[in-house]
């Protein structure tokens, strides 16, 4: 989500030219070098190491899923570990709170959380979850650093992360302390690039739950077209 940089550039022009700037990000994707490159001047680069691989206590799997039958297949997983503590990653955060909603009416007691939420109603709602009083915690990648809580057993990818790393990050919320956990990636045709991209960099292909890959012709009718510039 880019929509930070209309801000951006507004503060740029009221503040002196010569100046020291830090610019900090989660991750370093392509679009956010590029902003670098405009607003800071031959910086020095400071990062952590990325993540190697997940724990060996993880295990993981990819299930072949059309985006609209997500839900359902959410819910079948969920009801195979009743009582057991999950996290469900969305890429957006209007899709959180989508698919918290959904989940609530069918009688899961559910929270989201992502970049909407102020920090008091994220603490509230990971106390919850972490009290138990939740059974299933939606979040957005704001969630996939920093989150504690060793009774978390499963970790849903119920959409695929666009930076891979993030991946890792993600299913890094489960097996904590010594625990096992599992992971299970929902893909639609329009993710394959994603997964590609995440079993690269975990040097192995994952495990197939269920479904089976897209063909190319599905994936290629999946992608969003782009749009015509003005001419």
């Amino acid at each position: 989500d880019m929509g930070f940089i209309h801000a951006l550039r507004t503060i740029a022009k009221h503040i002196p030219v010569k100046r020291q700037t830090l610019l900090f990000s989660a991750t370093m994707p392509k679009d956010i070098e590029e902003i670098a490159e405009t607003y800071l001047r031959d910086p020095i680069r400071v990062q952590v190491a990325p993540p190697g691989k997940p724990v060996e206590r993880i295990t993981q799997g990819v299930h072949y899923t059309p985006q609209g039958d997500k839900a359902r297949l959410l819910e079948e997983y969920l009801k195979k570990h009743p009582g057991e503590a999950a996290i469900a990653f969305s890429r957006t955060k209007h899709g959180a709170d989508k698919l918290t909603k959904v989940l609530v009416q069918w009688g899961f007691k559910a929270g989201a959380i992502h970049g909407n939420r102020s920090q008091n109603q994220r603490e509230a709602i990971l106390s919850a979850f972490r009290a138990g009083e939740l059974d299933v915690l939606v979040a957005t990648d704001v969630a996939a650093r920093g989150i504690d809580i060793p009774l978390v057993r499963h970790v849903y990818n119920y959409d695929l992360p666009n930076v891979a790393d993030n991946y890792v990050h993600r299913i890094g919320r489960t097996a904590r302390a010594g625990a096992d956990g599992a992971s299970v990636s929902f893909c639609a045709p329009a993710e394959m690039e994603e997964l590609r991209d995440i079993e690269t960099l975990l040097k192995k292909p994952l495990p197939v739950l269920g479904g089976a890959p897209w063909a190319m012709d599905m994936v290629k009718a999946a992608k969003p077209a782009r749009p015509q510039g003005r001419k």
